[in-house]
C-alpha cells in the first residue's frame, strides 16, 4: 500500500509540472523588455494595476551583494500568477510564477541587480484584477560583482 501511495504522489507531481506554462516561449517580449511598464504590458496586455497592501514584497533595504538579493513575495489574494520585475538591469522581467489551485501564494528566491533601484510584484488575481507592490532597495558598491 505504501508503494502505491508514493506512485500516486509522483504521478501528481509530474502532472503539475507538465502543466506549467512556459512564459519565455509564450511571451518572449516580456523577457526582452527594457522597462517595467513595457514588460508588464508584454506579459499581461493593457491592464490597470491596483497598489495593494495585500501583496507582501520583502527584500533587504540595503543589499550587500547585488548578485544574490533575497526576495520574497506572498499574498492571500486568490491568484493565478505572480510576476516580479526590476528597473535597473537590461531586462526588466525577473520571474513569473503560476499559483496552482489550492496552494498558498508564497515564493522566495534570489535576484541580481547591478545597482540600486526598485522591485515590483504583480499579482494576477482570479477575480481578473491586477494587484501590485513596489519596493525600493539600495545595492552596496559592487552590484552583481559584490
Amino acid at each position: 500500500m505504501k508503494k502505491n501511495i508514493l506512485s500516486l504522489v509522483a504521478v501528481a507531481a509530474l502532472t503539475v509540472s507538465a502543466s506549467a506554462a512556459d512564459y519565455r516561449a509564450a511571451k518572449p517580449d516580456a523577457w526582452t523588455a527594457k522597462t517595467v511598464p513595457t514588460a508588464i504590458g508584454a506579459l499581461y496586455g493593457k491592464i490597470t494595476l491596483e497598489e495593494s497592501d495585500k501583496v507582501k514584497l520583502k527584500a533587504p533595504k540595503v543589499a550587500s551583494n547585488g548578485g544574490a538579493i533575497p526576495v520574497s513575495v506572498k499574498t492571500d489574494i486568490p491568484a493565478k500568477t505572480i510576476a516580479v520585475f526590476q528597473d535597473v538591469n537590461p531586462e526588466a522581467t525577473v520571474a513569473v510564477f503560476e499559483v496552482p489551485e489550492g496552494t498558498k501564494a508564497d515564493f522566495s528566491f534570489k535576484i541580481k541587480m547591478k545597482k540600486s533601484g526598485s522591485i515590483t510584484a504583480v499579482v494576477e488575481g482570479k477575480d481578473g484584477k491586477f494587484y501590485s507592490k513596489k519596493l525600493s532597495l539600495e545595492v552596496a558598491l559592487g552590484g552583481c560583482e559584490g
